[in-house]
This record gives structure tokens, C-alpha cells and sequence, in this order.
């Protein structure tokens, strides 16, 4: 995950007024994409799951 601006090619999906960017291409063929932040008792950040992979972590944890 990173902050960026948003492109003519990316799909973009507003929750409870929070943007989020992906590439049209690339979201064809991961979706469903799913962000949800965690804590745990190593740190919270970022967990984002998709079809693509059963799990990856971004954020401040390094493994959640």
C-alpha cells in the first residue's frame, strides 16, 4: 500500500470517506481485495487479502 494520486486506468473505491487506488488490470484479477486494519499483540498496521493471495500484510506489524 502506498499513498498515491489517483490515474485514468485506476478504479477507485471510497468507505467511509477513505480512498483506496488500484489499477483497473490489476484488480480483475485479484478481486475481491479486502483492507482491514488490526491490532494484535505485535503491532497494527494494515492487513489486505485478496484472491490472489491468501494473505499480505502491510503497515507497521510484520506479521499478523
Amino acid at each position: 500500500m502506498a499513498l498515491d494520486e489517483p490515474r485514468d486506468d485506476d478504479q477507485i473505491f471510497d468507505d467511509k470517506g477513505i480512498k483506496f487506488l488500484i489499477e483497473k488490470e490489476l484488480f480483475e484479477q485479484v478481486k475481491p481485495v479486502n483492507v482491514d486494519y488490526i491490532d494484535t499483540v505485535r503491532g497494527s498496521g494494515f492487513k489486505v487479502t485478496s484472491a490472489l493471495s491468501a494473505e499480505s500484510a502491510c503497515g507497521s506489524c510484520t506479521r499478523c
